[in-house]
């Protein structure tokens, strides 16, 4: 997926799903208890939602469904492909998955987990 656009859709999926990492692990309760006994507080999470929110104005509706559809199964729902392995589930992806001819159109996807690839150059 070396097109620039691909490329730039896969930039902003990836902002969001850091985005909503950071908010799930804010609403933890664990987290949250473990963070208040250190003397910490957590703050900020309206930010975070907030930039969540504009972030997510900022995707492809097209990519956004996919993203949300995969995100309920999986936190991670883009992942890195390195030698052609899936680093989400760890499977070898089949020779018919190639950036270099993949549809500019399409967000790839792992034929194992369903999540969104990107390769690591």
């Amino acid at each position: 997926m070396s097109d620039g656009r691909t490329l730039e859709r896969l930039q902003k999926l990836s902002h969001l799903q850091d985005i909503e990492l950071m908010i799930r692990e804010a609403e933890d309760t664990k987290t949250k208890q473990r963070e208040e006994e250190m003397g910490f507080t957590l703050q900020g999470l309206e930010k975070l939602r907030a930039a969540r929110e504009k972030w997510r104005n900022q995707v492809d509706p097209k990519d956004l469904r996919v993203f949300d559809r995969i995100a309920k199964r999986h936190p991670r729902a883009i992942v890195p492909v390195e030698d052609r392995i899936c680093l989400g589930c760890y499977m070898a992806l089949p020779t018919s998955i190639n950036p270099a001819t993949a549809d500019p159109d399409r967000l790839m996807t792992c034929e194992n987990c369903g999540r969104i690839l990107f390769w690591l150059e």
